[in-house]
């Protein structure tokens, strides 16, 4: 069991150069939305997930005119459980077809974090997102979706706390922070009439 910690952004233009970096192709598809449990294929990797929010059946919403480094806007409690089970392809193959709705097809680029992703004082203060951030293991995982999204591009930043979550200063090519939006989110765009 793990805690996702992460915060999503719409895009108002793609980063400069976008094939220089690594990117993974996934493919999933929902059994359930709330809570949602779904099978992805990441490359050659297959899994099954389920993810709620920790006070489950409360997903609230933030206020899409968040503006960077105002933390007074994130939500407090944006944590998930997430839980990842290993799949075979076979079994991956066989759950797919049982999806509800749309099966999601998508390019996720991995990108470095902006320079600027936080305060040097916030920094200076916490260590555990000093070490990540100095590291390199707070990334921006860059979504491009395939049919039937196509044109569909968000952004998503995963964290070690909440507090890192609060004092991100999102990339200037991030135009809304939809965090805790559920119309933004996989699982509702697996339901979606297209």
């Amino acid at each position: 069991m793990g805690l996702e910690i992460e915060r999503k952004f719409t895009v108002k233009k793609l980063p400069e150069n976008l094939e220089k970096y690594p990117v993974h192709i996934i493919e999933q598809g929902y059994l359930s939305v709330v809570p949602a449990i779904r099978v992805r294929r990441e490359d050659d990797r297959y899994y099954m997930t389920y993810k709620s929010y920790k006070g489950f059946g409360i997903s609230g919403q933030n206020d899409p005119e968040s503006v960077a480094c105002d933390n007074t806007d994130v939500q407090k409690d944006i944590g998930k459980i997430e839980y990842n089970l290993p799949l075979d392809k076979d079994s991956y193959d066989h759950l797919v077809e049982k999806a509800d709705g749309n099966v999601i097809r998508k390019k996720r680029y991995i990108i470095p974090v902006n320079e600027d992703a936080f305060e040097d004082g916030f920094l200076r203060r916490n260590s555990e997102t000093s070490e990540a951030f100095e590291s390199g293991d707070i990334k921006i995982e860059l979504d491009v979706f395939g049919a039937p999204f196509d044109g569909r591009i968000l952004a998503e930043v995963e964290f070690p706390s909440e507090e890192a979550a609060a004092a991100y200063c999102m990339a200037d090519w991030f135009d809304e922070d939809v965090t805790g939006d559920v119309r933004f989110s996989n699982a509702h765009m697996s339901t979606e009439k297209v």
